[in-house]
């Protein structure tokens, strides 16, 4: 994956200040793309515009804000001479559940979903044949989990939104894909576990892999999307998982081990 060459490209990244957009935006640089970065969070500024190397800008706004979805756009096709890539990574965490209130809702929505096709459509116009679109997904958005609903709803509506929009740009030869990453260290991961021992010892018990993800690998399948080694693919949803999808509700055999029939060990 990480041999794909996207010399001479143009893209724009939200949720850049992530882990995942940090080391997103470096791997699109590394492989000659101008980045236009874009993130809520000022604070994370020298990390974005490090991974940026001199390629790219950084804009500070809110997704959920057109005017800063048009800005993100004007400012690749008037600094840097056109339009190719866009990677929505901009995410919101916030979920209590079937007590979320109707405004948190659609907060969640607008951030995690519809900020995605709004800055499709915004940049739809621009994108050349051969163009790629990449929505940062989830495993959250094929599966249930514990006390969470709100983040998987948006995820798996973000999913079908890949679909619907590969058919829609299909005609004008711009790709639209998913990207699934399973449990991936994330600076809301550290804030929970404190350590990537504690966060990896977590995620081994539902990732076969035997641990989180890094945002690098996440960021090698995104580079591969948007490259001429996935010119074939659209429409399609790929999870960079550790083997988290194909595991069922025995998990990695916790339960067998645990309840083990009589006269077995």
């Amino acid at each position: 994956m990480t041999s794909a060459d996207l010399t001479g490209k143009v893209a724009v990244v939200t949720g850049a200040a992530s882990l995942i957009g940090v080391a997103t935006v470096a791997r699109l640089v590394t492989a000659g793309t101008k980045v236009v970065a874009g993130d809520l969070n000022e604070a994370a500024r020298p990390e974005v515009e490090a991974a940026l190397a001199g390629g790219g800008a950084y804009l500070v706004g809110d997704v959920t804000d057109d005017e800063y979805l048009d800005r993100l756009v004007a400012t690749a096709i008037d600094r840097f001479g056109g339009l190719d890539v866009v990677v929505t990574a901009a995410v919101t965490f916030a979920d209590e559940g079937y007590a979320t209130s109707r405004e948190l809702w659609h907060r969640a929505l607008d951030i995690n979903m519809v900020s995605a096709a709004r800055l499709t459509e915004k940049a739809g116009a621009h994108l050349p044949r051969g163009g790629s679109v990449v929505y940062v997904a989830s495993v959250s958005g094929s599966t249930s989990q514990p006390d969470r609903m709100v983040y998987n709803v948006t995820k798996a509506a973000l999913l079908m939104l890949a679909k619907t929009g590969a058919q829609a740009l299909a005609p004008q030869g711009v790709r639209v894909n998913a990207l699934s990453p399973g449990w991936t260290w994330s600076r809301n991961i550290e804030a929970r576990y404190g350590s990537r021992e504690a966060a990896d010892a977590f995620a081994a018990e539902f990732q076969p892999l035997g641990r989180m993800a890094d945002p690098t690998e996440i960021a090698d399948a995104v580079r591969f999307l948007v490259s001429d080694q996935a010119s074939f693919i659209t429409g399609s949803n790929l999870a960079v998982d550790g083997g988290y999808g194909a595991i069922g509700p025995e998990a990695l055999g916790q339960a067998k081990r645990k309840h083990a029939p009589p006269g077995t060990s």
